[in-house]
């Protein structure tokens, strides 16, 4: 066997529980462009895109799916790449096509500049910023979000639901506990010449809660169990439940495991409020 053995963790990656059970919530978005659709509690049907049979009997896949909130684009809009140096962009149903460096939801900029105070006025976030490599780009949600200390947020693609093939979403993490700042994303566009359509009613990010103890340097021990016979007798024995039982037992119900699943979530303690 071989393990890792991790440093004494800090105060800030200890996960404490306690810390998001008094009925605070877990996330706060802050809605900036007015008009952007609020986030919402993912689907565990990936808003209908798994396969019926999948929905009902792959618990595995429907706890993926359902796992953090969808974030919607602040408008519906248009890119296209032509495939060397150059972006568009249109939305609103124009058939004008605009260049893309840096482009600020319409009306956004003085909105903002008659709300926010002096030493933050000009300081709008554009929506949409191109990168010197023409196929990539950054695009924010329209939303600000905070989460206690030590919690952050991985965004990332929706889990199991389609999008265009015209784009790549990179995955990150934002430290949204010191980070009050764009909930955004950064794209690689992949199809030259072609419209690629988002749109305002239909999820582009999902985001989900981590804590930095997960995903930080402290919580860097792990165990490899190099040859199968180093398992124990109890690992043989979960091994036996988990995979013999069941497919030898006669009388088993397909989707047991999700029932079960489903069973022990409802016995699960409720948070205190």
């Amino acid at each position: 066997m071989r393990a890792v053995k991790p440093t004494s963790p800090s105060s800030e990656t200890e996960f404490r529980p306690e810390e998001v059970a008094s009925g605070s919530p877990l996330v706060k978005f802050y809605r900036f462009i007015p008009g952007a659709r609020a986030p919402q509690r993912a689907d565990r049907s990936a808003a209908g895109s798994i396969p019926a049979r999948a929905l009902q009997y792959c618990e595995a896949m429907r706890t993926a799916s359902a796992f953090g909130w969808y974030v919607f684009p602040p408008l519906s809009f248009k890119l296209m790449w032509d495939g060397a140096n150059d972006v568009v962009w249109s939305y609103g149903g124009s058939d004008d096509w605009y260049a893309l460096s840096a482009a600020q939801a319409p009306g956004f900029a003085s909105y903002f500049d008659g709300i926010a105070p002096d030493s933050v006025r000009g300081y709008a976030p554009p929506f949409l910023g191109a990168f010197k490599d023409p196929t990539g780009l950054m695009l924010w949600s329209g939303f600000v979000a905070r989460t206690p200390p030590g919690w952050g947020l991985l965004i990332r693609p929706p889990a199991n639901l389609v999008h265009s093939q015209g784009y790549q979403s990179y995955e990150g993490i934002i430290e949204t506990d010191r980070w009050f700042g764009p909930l955004f994303v950064n794209l690689r566009l992949t199809r030259p010449n072609v419209p690629i359509e988002f749109d305002a009613n239909y999820p582009f990010l999902q985001v989900q809660p981590v804590h930095r103890a997960v995903y930080g340097n402290v919580l860097n021990e792990f165990e490899v169990v190099e040859e199968l016979g180093e398992l124990t007798p109890g690992d043989w024995e979960d091994f036996r439940n988990t995979v013999v039982h069941a497919a030898a037992d006669p009388h088993r119900v397909r989707g047991d495991y999700g029932a079960r699943t489903r069973k022990r979530r409802k016995q699960d303690p409720p948070k205190e409020q």
